[in-house]
C-alpha cells in the first residue's frame, strides 16, 4: 500500500518519515535535559554524553546523512552545555570536545558502513527485481516460496503475491515432475540444467530450466529459465525430421548425400538398387559403384558438383550391383548443407527397365526399317516392267490395236500403278530419314523462286486458286531439293483436301528481330479437328480417318517425311485448323547456318 502523505508547509513528506523525526527530536530534546540535569547536579557523568549515541545511531539506521546531521546537532548542543557549566575548567572543556567529536565521528563510521550495505541491498535487490531470468527463494524444509521475482511470476501468469503464498511444489505441472524434483533435489541441494515443467495459471504446460543452490539458514535460490520455445521448435524440428526421415526412406527414389567425395547417407532404395548392405556402402566413393565404361563420364559429371546450383540436365550411367548385374540410373544433384557443411544430394531414378525397353524398341524400330525396305524394294522391281509395259502400250495404242475403252482403263491402271510407286518411294525415304543415315546438303538460296518451281511443277496453278506472298528478298538456309519435297507436300495436302472452289495461299513472315522464317500454306478444306493436331505427323495417320482416306485414296506418309526433313534443318512444323473452315500448316526455318546434317 503507498504511504499517506502527510503536508508540512508547501512541502509533503511520508507519515513514516514524520515519526521517526518525532523520535529523533524527542530523544535529542531528552538527551539534552538529561545533559543540563547532569551538569548541574553533577551526578550522572559520562552516562550523559553516552545517552546521546541513542538519537544518532538511530538517526544513522534510518538516513545515514540525516544520521550526521543528528550527530553534529548533538555535539554542538553537548558542547554548548558543557562549556556552560564547566567554564574554566581547562581539562573538563576539552573532554566535553573531545567527546562531541566523537558524536561526528561515530556518526560518520555508522554512516559508512550503513551505506555500504545498503548500496550492496541495493545492487543485489536490482539483479534479483530486474532480472531476466525468474528468481525465487524457497524454504529447503517445506519448499514455501519465500520470495519472487516479477519475472518469474509473469513467466506463470502469477502476481508476486500469488507466488509467495504457494509453495514450490504446488506449481509443477503433474505428480511425476515434482517425483522427478524431489529425487533431484533429495540428492543435490546444488543442481544446474534441470529440465521440468511447471503449471501457469490457466492449466497451460511451461518448460523450464532450474538451477539452484543452498544460501543459509534454509534458504534455497533458484534461478529459473523459460525454455518453452525451444522445446517448441524441438518437437517442430523433431517432427519435421521424422517427416524427413519417412520421406527419405520411403522413397521409391535412390537418395544419396556425397560429402568430400564419400558416401555420407543412402536410403534403402539405393541399397537395394545396387544390392550392398548399408555398412558396405556408407564412406565408399559412388565411383565404386560405377561400371568401368562409365567412369571416365562419370569423373567429368561429379567435377561440376561443387557449383553452388543444380545440374542442368540428368545424367544416365551404368552400376554394377553386387551380383554383377548392370543397371542404369538417372542422375539429378543438388548442392545442401549436412551436418553444417557442403555436401551434394543425390536423387537416382532407377531406368533400367525404361532402357531395356527402348533399346528393344529401338531393334523392332530397326527391324521393321529393314521389312520396309525390303518389301519396298520387292514391291517395286515388278512394278516397273508394269509401268514400261503400260507406258508402251499407251504410247501407240492404234499400232497395238487398242480400242478407246481399253485405253482409258489402261491410263487408270498407269496412274494407279504410279501411285503405288510414289508410296513405295516415300516409304524408302521414311525408312532413310529415321536410320539416321540421311545428310543434308545446305545452301543459301531465294525463297520465292523455289516456290514457283513448286507450283509449277505440281501444275498447282491449274488446279486451285494461288495466292502468294513471298518478297524475292528472302532469303534461306537449307537443303534445296529436300526443302521442294516439303513444299509440295504440303501443297498436295492443301489442293487435295480443299473444297471447290480450291483457294490455296502461300505466306512469308518474319517479324524484325525473329530468328525464323516462318513458310504458312493456308487452304479452305475439310479442317482437323484439334486432338489429331500431333497424330496427323505419325506415319501412316490421316487426319480425315480411313473414310476420307479411301475418298482421296492416299496413304499419310508425306507429312511424317515433311516434318523430319524440317527437323533435320533445326526448325519445326505447326499447323492450325478449323473444322470445315480450313488449315494452315507452317514451316519454321532457323536463319542461322545449319551445324548439323543428320
Amino acid at each position: 500500500m503507498k504511504e499517506t502523505e502527510v503536508w508540512i508547509g508547501p512541502h509533503g513528506t511520508q507519515k513514516t518519515d514524520l515519526i521517526r523525526l518525532v523520535i529523533i527530536l524527542s530523544l535529542t530534546i531528552l538527551c539534552i535535559a538529561t545533559s543540563v540535569v547532569s551538569f548541574s547536579s553533577g551526578i550522572l557523568g559520562i552516562i550523559t554524553s553516552q545517552l546521546f549515541f541513542i538519537p544518532i545511531i538511530y538517526a544513522a539506521s534510518v538516513s545515514p546523512k540525516k544520521g550526521v546531521y543528528v550527530a553534529t546537532a548533538c555535539a554542538f548542543a553537548y558542547q554548548t552545555i558543557g562549556y556552560f557549566y564547566s567554564y574554566p575548567d581547562s581539562v573538563a572543556l576539552v573532554s566535553i570536545t573531545a567527546e562531541a567529536i566523537l558524536f561526528i565521528v561515530i556518526a560518520a563510521i555508522i554512516a559508512y558502513f550503513i551505506e555500504r550495505i545498503h548500496a550492496g541491498e541495493l545492487k543485489y535487490r536490482t539483479v534479483f527485481e530486474n532480472s531476466q531470468l525468474g528468481i525465487i527463494l524457497f524454504d529447503a524444509a517445506d519448499f514455501s516460496i519465500k520470495q519472487s521475482n516479477e519475472k518469474f511470476a509473469t513467466m506463470l501468469n502469477y502476481t508476486v503475491d500469488e507466488v509467495v503464498a504457494k509453495s514450490l511444489l504446488d506449481i509443477f505441472l503433474s505428480p511425476r515432475e515434482k517425483s522427478r524434483f524431489l529425487e533431484r533435489i533429495g540428492k543435490e541441494m546444488t543442481t544446474a540444467d534441470f529440465e521440468t515443467r511447471f503449471a501457469a495459471k490457466d492449466g497451460s504446460s511451461c518448460w523450464v530450466n532450474l538451477s539452484w543452490g543452498q544460501i543459509g539458514d534454509g534458504t534455497v535460490s533458484c534461478s529459473v529459465v523459460n525454455i518453452n520455445a525451444r522445446k517448441l521448435a524441438e518437437k517442430l524440428n523433431n517432427d519435421n525430421m521424422m517427416k524427413y526421415r519417412q520421406l527419405t526412406e520411403g522413397s521409391p527414389t535412390s537418395i544419396l548425400i556425397i560429402q568430400n567425395g564419400y558416401i555420407r547417407f543412402a536410403n534403402p532404395s539405393f541399397v537395394a538398387f545396387v544390392g550392398y548392405s548399408p555398412a558396405e556402402i556408407t564412406g565408399k566413393s559412388l565411383t565404386a559403384f560405377i561400371e568401368p565404361g562409365d567412369l571416365d563420364a562419370f569423373n567429368e559429371f561429379s567435377a561440376k558438383w561443387v557449383q553452388k546450383f543444380p545440374t542442368k540436365y540428368a545424367k544416365e550411367f551404368r552400376f554394377l550391383t553386387k551380383t554383377g548385374e548392370t543397371r542404369v540410373g538417372s542422375l539429378f544433384t543438388n548442392q545442401v548443407v549436412h551436418m553444417g557443411n557442403p555436401a551434394t544430394l543425390i536423387n537416382i531414378v532407377d531406368i533400367t527397365e525404361k532402357q531395356r525397353l527402348e533399346d528393344q524398341i529401338h531393334k523392332d524400330n530397326e527391324r521393321r526399317r529393314g521389312v520396309i525396305v525390303t518389301v519396298a524394294h520387292e514391291l517395286r522391281t515388278p512394278l516397273q516392267p508394269i509401268l514400261g509395259y503400260l507406258n508402251l502400250l499407251l504410247s501407240d495404242a492404234e499400232g497395238f490395236g487398242i480400242k478407246e475403252d481399253t485405253k482409258k482403263i489402261l491410263e487408270r491402271c498407269l496412274v494407279s500403278v504410279d501411285r503405288e510407286r510414289q508410296i513405295i518411294n516415300q516409304m524408302l525415304d521414311l525408312s532413310v530419314l529415321e536410320s539416321g543415315k540421311f545428310h543434308l546438303t545446305p545452301s543459301t538460296f531465294p525463297l520465292a523462286p523455289l516456290v514457283r518451281k513448286v507450283l509449277d511443277a505440281g501444275g498447282y496453278a491449274t488446279k486451285a486458286e494461288l495466292t502468294v506472298d513471298i518478297e524475292d528478298s528472302i532469303q534461306v538456309i537449307g537443303d534445296k531439293d529436300r526443302l521442294f519435297s516439303v513444299l509440295d507436300a504440303l501443297l498436295s495436302n492443301a489442293v487435295n483436301f480443299s473444297k471447290p472452289p480450291r483457294k490455296i495461299g502461300i505466306f512469308y513472315r518474319s517479324p524484325v528481330g525473329d530468328r525464323q522464317h516462318h513458310i504458312s500454306i493456308r487452304d479452305n478444306g475439310v479442317g482437323i479437328p484439334q486432338d489429331q493436331f500431333s497424330s496427323i505427323f505419325e506415319p501412316f495417320q490421316l487426319a480425315d480417318g480411313t473414310v476420307l482416306s479411301r475418298k482421296y485414296e492416299r496413304l499419310g506418309l508425306s507429312l511424317s517425311i515433311a516434318r523430319r526433313i524440317v527437323q533435320m534443318h533445326g526448325g519445326s512444323i505447326s499447323v492450325e485448323s478449323v473444322v470445315n473452315a480450313g488449315s494452315t500448316f507452317t514451316i519454321h526455318l532457323p536463319k542461322e547456318e545449319i551445324h548439323h546434317d543428320a
